[in-house]
C-alpha cells in the first residue's frame, strides 16, 4: 500500500479527489449558483438599486441643492419650490440608470402633441425648424389651427433646445412641451440644423458649442413678442449650448430665466468617461449610430466638406467628430492683429484643429461664471452619458445666479416616476421653478434688442405642408402626404408670425415701445410722440447695436485666452502704433511747426 501511494504524485491525488467530490454535487446546485452569479453580475453591471430603495421603504433620495449662501435666486425662488426640496423615487421596475435611459429612448410614453412649424432662416443662410405648441392647443376642445400669437401677448414663451441628434419629436421634448403648454405657456422647440426633417441649406452644421442659431432665434422672439417673458430649457447637448450662450452674452440677453437638464458641462471629461467602461461603450456606439444617420441625411454636403469615408467607418463619437465636426463645425475667433479689428469686432469662422480643441472650446464649464440670468441646473449622479465627474460644483456655487440640483438617480434625461412611469420628474421641477420665477421679482430684466428679428423673419419661409422631405440635392421640399400626427394641416403663416404688413408709422412706434423700460412695458404706457426723444432713443439704440457685439466679443476673448483687459490694450497699442504714429505726425506736423526746432521736424 505504501509503495502505491509513493508512485502517485501528490498533486494528481489532490486533483482527482476534488474532481470526484465535485461530481457528487447535484447539477441543480451548479445551476442555482450560476444563476446567483449572473444576477449579481447584472445587478452591478446595470447599476440596479432596487434593493436599496426597498430597504429605505421606497422613500426615494433627497434632492441636493448647491448654491451660494447669499444667492437671491435661492432665497426668492428655489426656496419656494416644493419639488426641489422633496425626494425623487425612481419607478421601481426601472431602478437603474440604464433601464431608464433605454426605456426613454425606445418607449418614453410621450403625450400626443401637434406642432405648428415655422421655418426660420438665420443670417448665414441656414434653416432652423421652430415647432410651436401653444397653450390653446392643449387646453381641451377643438384646436384652432388659425390662431396665432398676438404681438402684444404677455403669455410667457419657453424655448426648448433638444439634445444631440434629438428634435421636437423626441419623447422627453414632448413631455416638456406638453407640460409647459398645459400650464398655460407657449412653447417653441428650436431644432438644430438638419434635424426635425429639415435639410442643411448652408455649409455650416451645428455642434455642441454653436450658439449663433439660438442667439438669433431668441433675439427674433424677443423682438417679435416683446411683451412676453422669454424662458429657455436646454437638455443634454442643448443644455451645454444654452449655458454657453448665457455665459457669452452675460447681461445682454433677453432670457428671463433658464434651466439646464443633464448637461455634459465638460466635453473632454465626458469623452474620456464614455470610452472607459464596457457599458458606456454601448452608449458611445449608440450615439455614433445616431450621428452617422444624421450624416447620411446630409451626405451631399458632407461629402464635399468633410471626410465622408472616415465618417462612414466611424466607430465612436470621437471618430465622428474627428472626420466630420472638426471640418464643418465652426467657431468664432477674435483676431488680435490690430486695434481696429478688435474694436470693430470682426470675427472669423475657423475649423477645429483637433477633437480635444473642439471639446475644450465648446464646453460650457468655461462660461458659467458670466451667467447673469437665474439658472437652475439639474444633473443625475448616475447619468450614464454625462458623468458626475464633469459637474462644476464650485463654479455653480460661486455664481449667485445659479442653483445646482443633483439627484442620486435618474439616468440621462429619464427621471421616470410613478408605478406606470407616466411622467418625468425633471419636467415637473422645471415647470415649478419657472412658474415661481415668473411670479417673482427676480426675473432677468428685458434688454434693448437689436432689430435682428425683422431681418430674419423677412427671410424666413413657412412650411406650408405638415412636414418636409429632403431631396437629393439637399434642399427642403414639402411633402404632399401628412406625417403621423406631428404637424397641423395648416401651419403658422409668415404674415401672421412676422406682422410685417403694418404701416410704416406703426412699425416705428412698435420699435420705440421696445426701447422703453420694463416697467413702462408692464404698465402699458403709450410711446413718446416727441421727435427729439425719439431721435435720442434711436441714437441710444444705434450705440447699443454697435457696442453690444463688441462687448460680447471682448468677453469671449478674455474667457478663451484668460488674459486681462490691460494686456489687450497693450497689444492693441503696440500693433497699431506704426500706423497710428504716422497718422498723428501728419496731422500735427503743421501745428507743431512753430513750436519745435526745424531739426526735430525734419526727423
Amino acid at each position: 500500500m505504501a509503495s502505491y501511494f509513493s508512485s502517485v504524485p501528490d498533486e494528481a491525488s489532490a486533483i482527482g479527489l476534488l474532481l470526484r467530490a465535485a461530481a457528487l454535487v447535484p447539477t441543480a446546485h451548479y445551476l442555482a449558483a450560476a444563476l446567483i452569479f449572473l444576477l449579481v453580475f447584472l445587478y452591478n453591471f446595470l447599476e440596479l438599486h432596487f434593493l436599496g430603495d426597498f430597504l429605505r421603504g421606497f422613500r426615494g433620495d433627497p434632492v441636493v441643492l448647491t448654491f451660494d449662501p447669499a444667492s437671491r435666486i435661492y432665497q426668492g425662488v428655489v426656496s419656494m419650490c416644493r419639488i426641489l426640496h422633496g425626494r425623487y423615487l425612481v419607478t421601481p421596475w426601472l431602478a437603474s440608470p440604464h433601464l431608464q435611459t433605454v426605456f426613454l429612448s425606445f418607449f418614453g410614453r410621450p403625450p400626443s402633441v401637434v406642432y405648428r412649424r415655422q421655418l426660420f432662416s438665420v443670417q448665414d443662410g441656414g434653416t432652423v425648424a421652430l415647432d410651436w405648441l401653444l397653450a390653446s392647443d392643449v387646453a381641451g376642445g377643438a384646436s384652432d389651427t388659425d390662431k396665432v400669437i398676438s404681438r402684444d401677448d404677455t403669455t410667457p414663451i419657453v424655448v426648448v433646445v433638444p439634445g444631440l441628434t434629438s428634435d421636437s419629436f423626441s419623447s422627453y421634448v414632448k413631455h416638456a412641451a406638453y407640460t409647459m403648454a398645459k400650464h398655460g405657456w407657449n412653447v417653441v422647440v428650436s431644432n438644430h440644423r438638419g434635424l426635425g426633417g429639415i435639410s442643411i441649406t448652408s455649409d455650416c452644421f451645428y455642434n455642441a458649442g454653436w450658439t449663433e442659431d439660438l442667439r438669433e432665434v431668441v433675439n427674433y422672439l424677443h423682438y417679435e413678442y416683446w411683451r412676453a417673458p422669454l424662458f429657455a430649457v436646454g437638455t443634454s447637448i442643448g443644455a451645454n449650448v444654452l449655458v454657453k450662450y448665457l455665459g457669452e452674452d452675460g447681461e445682454n440677453t433677453p432670457i428671463a430665466g433658464a434651466v439646464s437638464v443633464c448637461s455634459p458641462w465638460d466635453l473632454v471629461v465626458c469623452d474620456r468617461f464614455i470610452s472607459r467602461k464596457l457599458v458606456q461603450r454601448f452608449y458611445d456606439k449608440a450615439l455614433t449610430i445616431g450621428l452617422k444617420g444624421y450624416a447620411q441625411l446630409h451626405q451631399p454636403i458632407l461629402t464635399r466638406l468633410a471626410n465622408w469615408e472616415g465618417i462612414r467607418k466611424s466607430c465612436s463619437v470621437r471618430d465622428f467628430d474627428s472626420h466630420a465636426t472638426c471640418h464643418v463645425g465652426k467657431f468664432e475667433v477674435f483676431p488680435l492683429a490690430t486695434f481696429w479689428t478688435l474694436f470693430l469686432s470682426y470675427t472669423v469662422s475657423c475649423m477645429f484643429q483637433t477633437v480635444d480643441t473642439y471639446y475644450r472650446c465648446c464646453s460650457s464649464v468655461s462660461f458659467i461664471g458670466n451667467v447673469a440670468v437665474p439658472l437652475l441646473c439639474i444633473s443625475s449622479l448616475d447619468d450614464p452619458v454625462c458623468t458626475r465627474e464633469a459637474i462644476p460644483w464650485d463654479e455653480c456655487r460661486a455664481n449667485q445666479n445659479i442653483v445646482l440640483a443633483t439627484t442620486a438617480h435618474g439616468g440621462h434625461l429619464a427621471y421616470f416616476e410613478g408605478l406606470t412611469a407616466h411622467s418625468l420628474w425633471w419636467v415637473g421641477a422645471v415647470r415649478e421653478f419657472l412658474n415661481v420665477l415668473h411670479s417673482s421679482e427676480f426675473m432677468h430684466g428685458k434688454i434693448k434688442t437689436p432689430n435682428h428679428g425683422l431681418h430674419c423673419s423677412l427671410e424666413s419661409g413657412i412650411d406650408k405642408g405638415p412636414y418636409v422631405n429632403i431631396t437629393e440635392d439637399g434642399m427642403v421640399a414639402a411633402m404632399t402626404t401628412e406625417g403621423p400626427d406631428h404637424m397641423t394641416e395648416e401651419d403658422l403663416h409668415d404674415d401672421e408670425l412676422c406682422h410685417v404688413d403694418e404701416p410704416e408709422d406703426e412699425i416705428v412706434l412698435t420699435d420705440q415701445s421696445l426701447l422703453g423700460t420694463e416697467n413702462d412695458m408692464d404698465n402699458g404706457s403709450e410711446p413718446v410722440d416727441s421727435v427729439q426723444e425719439i431721435q435720442a432713443e434711436s441714437i441710444t439704440k444705434a450705440i447699443h447695436d454697435v457696442t453690444a457685439p463688441v462687448k460680447r466679443s471682448i468677453n469671449q476673448l478674455l474667457q478663451h485666452y484668460d488674459i486681462s483687459m490691460w494686456l489687450l490694450a497693450y497689444i492693441a497699442i503696440v500693433t497699431t502704433w506704426p500706423l497710428l504714429g504716422s497718422a498723428l505726425s501728419v496731422v500735427f506736423k503743421r501745428k507743431l511747426r512753430g513750436l519745435l526746432p526745424a531739426s526735430w521736424l525734419r526727423r
